[in-house]
C-alpha cells in the first residue's frame, strides 16, 4: 500500500465552508488515497455521505459525538441505521463519552452510547470511539456490550490503557498529538502498541501536527504522524504508510 489513509477528518466543518473543494484536490494530490469523513451529530452523518458520493476515495462513517446527543430520540437511531446500510458507511461513529465539560449530562450521554453500540452490534459494523475524561466509563461500557470490532480515536492515553484496549480486541488510532512537545505519555503508549493494531488520522480541521500546530488542519497532513510513527518504531516512512493503510483497509471492509 503505497498510500496514506486518513481514517479520521471532518471536511464537512463549517471551517472548510469557503473552501472545501479546492481542499479536497489538494488532498487528492498530496499521497491521500483513502479518508474516512466522520460523522459527529445527525447533520454531519448526512453531509458525510454527501462528500463520499461525491468524492471515490471518501469513505463515511455516521453516528452522534456525545457532546450532540442531547436532543437524540429513537427516530435518529432508525435514520442511522438506514444510513448505514449505503454503500459508503464504513463504521458507526464518532460515539463515546466526554466529561471534559461541567454541562456534561452522563447518563443521556451513556445512554445514547449504549444505544449506538447496540445499533453497531445488530449491523455488524465497526465502530470509531470517542472517550475524553470519562475516568473509565467508556471502556467499561465497550466491556459491558462486548465490543471488539472498534478503534479508539485521537488516543493520548497511557501505555497501560492502551494494553486494556488492545486486551478488548480494539484498535488505537493516533492524530498530530504524537508530533507535540509534550506528548510523553502518548509516545510511550505507542512504542507499547504492535503496528498491525495502529491507524492513522488527522482530525482536522483540529489537532494539526507540528510543524503547522495551531492552523487548520486537512487530511493532507497526515503524513506528519506517519512520519512521527516511523520515528518512535524504527521504521521507514513507507513500512508506516503501507502497514497503516493497510490495517485500515481490513478493518473498514473496503
Amino acid at each position: 500500500m503505497n498510500f496514506l489513509y486518513d481514517t479520521h477528518a471532518h471536511l464537512d466543518d463549517e471551517m472548510f465552508d469557503s473552501d472545501r473543494n479546492e481542499v479536497i484536490e489538494k488532498i487528492k494530490s498530496s499521497g491521500v488515497g483513502l479518508l474516512n469523513n466522520i460523522g459527529a451529530s445527525m447533520e454531519s452523518s448526512y453531509a458525510s455521505i454527501e462528500l463520499a458520493e461525491r468524492y471515490d476515495f471518501i469513505r463515511a462513517v455516521v453516528g452522534v459525538h456525545p457532546s450532540e446527543v442531547y436532543d437524540m430520540t429513537e427516530d435518529d437511531i432508525a435514520a442511522l441505521r438506514k444510513m448505514a446500510s449505503h454503500k459508503s458507511v464504513v463504521a458507526i461513529g464518532e460515539i463515546g463519552l466526554d466529561y471534559h465539560y461541567d454541562d456534561t449530562d452522563p447518563v443521556l450521554q451513556k445512554k445514547w452510547f449504549r444505544r449506538q453500540l447496540d445499533l453497531a452490534k445488530e449491523l455488524d459494523t465497526p465502530v470509531v470511539i470517542h472517550d475524553r475524561d470519562s475516568k473509565g466509563e467508556c471502556i467499561e461500557i465497550l466491556q459491558e456490550k462486548e465490543i471488539h470490532k472498534g478503534v479508539v480515536h485521537c488516543f493520548s492515553g497511557s501505555a497501560e490503557t492502551a494494553k486494556i484496549i488492545l486486551n478488548m480486541g480494539l484498535n488505537i488510532s493516533f492524530t498530530g498529538v504524537i508530533t507535540f512537545k509534550n506528548a510523553k505519555r502518548a509516545i510511550e503508549a505507542l512504542k507499547v502498541i504492535p503496528m498491525d493494531r495502529i491507524f492513522i488520522e488527522t482530525d482536522c480541521p483540529y489537532m494539526a501536527p507540528e510543524p503547522h500546530r495551531g492552523t487548520r488542519n486537512d487530511s493532507s497532513l497526515v503524513c506528519h504522524i506517519a512520519e512521527k510513527i516511523a520515528e518512535i518504531k524504527n521504521l521507514s516512512y513507507e513500512e508506516v504508510v503501507s502497514i497503516t493503510t493497510r490495517n485500515a483497509i481490513e478493518f473498514f471492509g473496503i
